[in-house]
Order: structure tokens, then sequence, then C-alpha cells
């Protein structure tokens, strides 16, 4: 073999190809399409699409026969994001959210059917401690936890949902399927999820999803304090700004985010004036 010239592998190649051209299509593509515009051989372009499809991939609808990205995709996702440092680009977003407001911020990721945290921002003489870090929260229950499991693929979502029973921490606690199921639609609906006591009483969460292009959650921030911290009427307020937060980091790790991403507006001056002590919370 000559200095300089490497042999690529047809298969590989192809099976790239074929998923950036997928990742362009909002409605999925059939085999015989696949094949003609890429002028790949039907026979071929069917093993490689087996095989992505096998791997999970892929994944394709019976009715319509199109191919459409598989949970294994959203899961190298965040992988991606972790060998990108998510941390690494969240923590002055998140330090900054934490000043403006007051308030602890937690950066959370799913791992199974759990929330974890995986870095936090506290303002100084909270009395957190960071053993928060690393500890694992109820998806049905905690602000992160919904935001993580509203923007999952349906085929995860169903999985994540149904894989155990919920435990009920109180009397605010959901603990039915049908009732979390309700309770994501809203948070879809509005960009945002909030914990009432539902976790722990006399404390609240909101929180809001990091997206990628296909409105997936990749990890979740959040706001959590007392309900003095996080007095009713100002939920909106501060899950604005934890929206602008989160777009800020999807940006960061994929600019071609864009549409997908909530409301990226400003909260400037809305924020509560007071900033009271703040104890440990989720």
């Amino acid at each position: 073999m000559g200095a300089g010239k490497t042999r690529l592998v047809p298969a590989t190649m192809r099976a790239m190809n074929i998923l950036e051209y997928l990742a362009k299509s909002k409605r999925g593509a059939s085999i015989s399409e696949i094949s003609r515009c890429l002028e790949f051989p039907k026979s071929s372009t069917f093993l490689v699409l087996k095989t992505l499809e096998q791997g999970g991939y892929l994944r394709r609808n019976v009715q319509s026969r199109r191919y459409y990205f598989g949970s294994s995709l959203v899961t190298l996702s965040r992988k991606v994001l972790e060998n990108l440092d998510l941390r690494e680009v969240a923590r002055p977003i998140l330090n900054r959210l934490m000043r403006r407001t007051g308030i602890i911020v937690h950066l959370a990721v799913l791992e199974g059917n759990e929330a974890v945290i995986i870095d936090k921002s506290e303002p100084l003489g909270s009395g957190a401690g960071a053993d928060w870090v690393g500890r694992r929260l109820d998806i049905n229950c905690t602000g992160v936890g919904k935001a993580l499991a509203a923007f999952l693929a349906s085929e995860q979502f169903e999985k994540v949902i149904t894989a155990k029973r919920f435990a009920r921490h109180n009397e605010n606690t959901i603990v039915t399927i049908g009732s979390l199921k309700r309770e994501l639609a809203k948070v879809r609906e509005q960009g945002y999820a909030f914990d009432n006591e539902e976790d722990e009483l006399g404390v609240r969460c909101i929180g809001v999803p990091i997206l990628d292009g296909q409105r997936r959650a990749v990890a979740a921030i959040s706001l959590a304090g007392t309900i003095e911290q996080i007095p009713l009427d100002q939920v909106p307020k501060l899950a604005k700004a934890l929206k602008q937060a989160s777009s800020e980091m999807s940006l960061q790790l994929d600019p071609s985010v864009g549409e997908a991403l909530p409301d990226r507006l400003a909260l400037q001056d809305e924020l509560p004036s007071e900033k009271p002590k703040i104890r440990s919370t989720q």
C-alpha cells in the first residue's frame, strides 16, 4: 500500500451515509428511496439497514416500511455529550443562573430509569454539601426526572416509565403510569417540569431539558429550593431563566439545534429580589 493511502471499508461508509441521509429526513425513508438517492445497490442497502436495525440504531415502521433513528443513537448522543465534557460546558452557565436566582442549580442525566445529579452550583453558606453529586432521583416526582423523561424518544419513554413501580414519598407523589403520562404531556407542552413538594415536603424544584436537534433530552437542569424560595407565583419566571440557560448549553453543545430549543427569553429583572438562605434540597 502506498504511503499516505488508507483503504476504507465500503459497508461502513455506506452505513454512515445512510445515517446522515436519515438525519436530514423528517419522515424517515424506505429501502428503495435510500438506494435510489444514495445510488447504492438495493441488496447492500438492505443488508446495511438490517444490521443497523438489529443494533438498535434504526427502527422500521411495519406499516410504512420506512426507517427511522433508533434508541441506540439516543444513547450514543449522551455519550458524545459526556466526551465533550457536558460539565465543562455547563459549569459557567450554572454559576450564572445560581447568582441570578440565589437558588441551588443542578445538572442531571438519565441513567436507566433514574435521574443522576452530575454537577451543581450553590450559593455560599447554603450548607447543601457535596453529597448531592452522584445522587439518583426518581423520575416521577423530581424536576430533573420529569424533564428528562418527558423528552425521550417514544420507545425509550415507554421502557423507562414502565421499568419499575414508583415509590410514594408523600401524599403529593405521582405513583400511577396514567397520571405520570398526563403530567409529562404537560411538561412537553409548557417546556418545563415542576415538582411541587412531591419528593420532599417543603421543597420545590423546576426542571428544564437540554435538548438535541431532534428535541430529545440529553440532560436537564433544575432550580431546587424551599417553598419560600420558590413561591408558586414565581415559578413561570424562574422557568424562563432555566429555559434560557438550557438553550445556551444546547447551542454550545450542538450549534445546529436551532428551532428545537425552548423559549430563550431572558428573565432580567423579573426574578425575586430577596434570596433567602438555602437549605439542602434535591
